[in-house]
């Protein structure tokens, strides 16, 4: 009878043990939900607070200088119903999304390598600073000069761009990789190729994704100069255009879109960290 009840006892004891468990999950997920509609809220109540400010203020300033968010709106709309907006904006996407590609998967590559070997840092992390130190825009001219005007001069100024930060930071996070970890790695007889794939890039993988975030900031930059220095095409272009006939509600539509644009990939690269690295943001929700 003893073992019978100390049996039953065992079983009602994990049974209040999975019912606490799912009772703090619950809880858990309540309290992030509260805290997302909070952000939520305040994010919405910041918008609300600058466009109203925004229009009281720049209603008082001329029309050829400034202008205000609801004349940006009805621009918006007609640069968007006539397909001027999409005509300047497809071409620059296109760059934009080349030239991220390419400096993402190079720049992990290089930066991978350069802090998984020391010879090769050695040897080459003294260029890659050289060539981060110098003013992007200083090469612009000489880019031009060798790849003319056309689509591939404009990859390689987003390239140059995009590409450090993603070099420095997946450098930077295989360096903070923790030492004991590869210790104990080797310790279990683990192959070069397990301690990349098992210890090296879960490590690194935050400070990739806080790469992409700069490579996509950097690369809207080198976007817009790009178009401004190249041709007479793309989104830099539509503002540089609509400034100098003092279009200013015409010119502020591509500004507010790169914005936009921005904290969009930003946000997808939130959600990308999320799924592929969850133990980083686990405290970060927003």
């Amino acid at each position: 009878m003893s073992a019978v009840g100390n049996s039953e006892a065992a079983g009602i004891g994990d049974d209040d043990a999975g019912a606490d468990r799912e009772r703090a999950r619950v809880v858990a997920a309540a309290g992030r939900r509260r805290r997302l509609l909070i952000n939520l809220a305040i994010r919405l109540v910041s918008i609300a607070s600058v466009l109203t400010l925004w229009q009281i203020f720049g209603a008082k300033v001329d029309a050829s200088l400034f202008t205000t968010p609801s004349k940006i709106f009805h621009a918006a709309v007609g640069m968007i119903g006539s397909g001027e907006l999409w005509e300047y904006l497809e071409p620059s996407l296109v760059v934009l999304a080349i030239g991220l590609v390419l400096a993402s998967v190079i720049g992990v590559a290089v930066g991978l390598v350069l802090a998984r070997f020391w010879v090769l840092d050695v040897a080459f992390g003294v260029y890659i600073t050289f060539l981060y130190s110098l003013p992007s825009v200083a090469l612009v001219p000489l880019i031009v000069l060798w790849a003319g005007f056309d689509t591939s001069a404009k990859v390689i100024i987003l390239f140059l761009f995009a590409f450090f930060p993603m070099v420095i930071n997946t450098y930077q996070g295989v360096k903070n990789v923790d030492a004991k970890l590869l210790e104990v790695g080797r310790a279990f007889r683990c192959s070069e190729r397990q301690l990349w794939v098992n210890i090296v890039l879960p490590g690194a993988l935050p400070f990739i994704v806080t790469g992409l975030r700069l490579a996509v900031g950097r690369g809207l930059i080198g976007m817009v100069l790009a178009d401004l220095y190249t041709a007479i095409s793309g989104i830099g272009y539509l503002i540089v255009r609509s400034a100098s006939t003092y279009e200013v509600d015409k010119m502020f539509v591509p500004i507010v879109t790169l914005g936009l644009l921005g904290v969009t990939l930003t946000a997808l690269l939130r959600l990308l960290e999320v799924r592929v690295a969850p133990w980083t943001a686990a405290g970060n929700q927003d």
